[in-house]
């Protein structure tokens, strides 16, 4: 069967995103065939694509995506010809029509979420999941808690803020517009900081009465890295989950002891959905506050399949708010 795909033959910029025509054959052992709806676009594919994170080539991207499930391999018992599917998954390669892929990642989707909402937010929902939820600072968090969530208006921020209220917990987001700023604020921030005026670390000691928070959430990276530092009460934790600014570079241990025996961590949500029973569980968790009403997915922009390259410049540019789908 033929379809249409993303597919890069180098790393580079935008204008290296191609579309092609592959070849998509049966499902093998532990494999399934899904035929996407919608398709997630996530900072990570930018990252692929740029080299950031080396691949070999030619390489199909796309990380997230929702459809039907077309047939299944042997050994796969979780999902059935005819399933309507969502997952967030590595290999990449959703950027497509059609695919076949490990089934170990792909989760049965509620019929009251739609394939849109469905691949906007596995990714991004996950991601916010395993943050509130497992990158937890050594005393936990409490209801009236603290915490800096940087990039707030984007896909994981405005899902982190909606949940962030849901668990009592008092969310400070940053943004580099004001605009960004108040999208933060409508989606259950308590605070939000313009980082591009500058001094933010300064703000939340304000915000907290000179205390400081217990975590920040950091996908910014090397921009905000110093300053998240600053935000930290002692035993706090910086959680860096992505570089949207570039990679941080080395920090000396020592600045950790001097502002008060800081913890820092560089998760990713692959190690976290390495099994098919953790994917699931932090899966349903998703659906659960989705499905109540709780966390709402904001799609704020759609692009055709085509229009990718478009897509992907919008992106980097900061151009975009909340969650992007390509469509079929």
């Amino acid at each position: 069967m033929l379809s249409k795909a993303v597919r890069i033959d180098r790393h580079g910029g935008p204008e290296e995103l191609k579309i092609v025509e592959v070849d998509v054959g049966d499902p093998g052992p532990g494999e399934i065939r899904i035929r996407h709806k919608a398709v997630g676009l996530n900072f990570i594919d930018t990252y692929q694509r740029s080299g950031l994170y080396p691949f070999q080539m030619p390489l199909q991207l796309g990380m997230e995506a929702a459809g039907v499930v077309e047939a299944v391999g042997e050994g796969v018992t979780h999902l059935q010809a005819g399933d309507r599917a969502a997952y967030a998954s590595q290999p990449p390669g959703a950027y497509c029509e059609l695919r076949v892929m490990p089934a170990r990642s792909v989760c049965k989707l509620p019929d009251g979420i739609s394939f849109e909402t469905g691949a906007a937010m596995m990714l991004k929902g996950l991601t916010a999941q395993y943050l509130l939820k497992k990158t937890l600072p050594v005393e936990g968090l409490q209801s009236g808690d603290f915490i800096v969530f940087h990039a707030a208006a984007g896909g994981v921020g405005l899902i982190a803020c909606q949940w962030a209220r849901a668990l009592g917990l008092k969310l400070i987001g940053t943004a580099g517009t004001d605009a960004k700023c108040q999208l933060a604020l409508d989606h259950g921030a308590a605070h939000a900081i313009n980082y591009s005026t500058g001094g933010f670390a300064a703000k939340v000691r304000e915000i907290t009465g000179g205390k400081g928070v217990k975590v920040v959430y950091d996908s910014v990276g090397k921009d905000t890295f110093d300053g998240s530092i600053d935000c930290l009460r002692p035993l706090g934790l910086l959680a860096v989950f992505g570089n949207g600014s570039g990679p941080v570079p080395p920090v000396s241990l020592g600045t950790l002891a001097s502002k008060g025996s800081l913890y820092v961590t560089r998760p990713t949500l692959f190690t976290h959905i390495a099994t098919r029973e953790a994917t699931q569980a932090m899966a349903d968790d998703l659906f659960s506050v989705v499905e109540s009403g709780a966390v709402k997915i904001p799609v704020d922009q759609r692009y055709p399949l085509v229009d990718v390259q478009q897509a992907h410049r919008d992106l980097e540019a900061r151009k975009t708010t909340g969650c992007t789908v390509l469509t079929l």
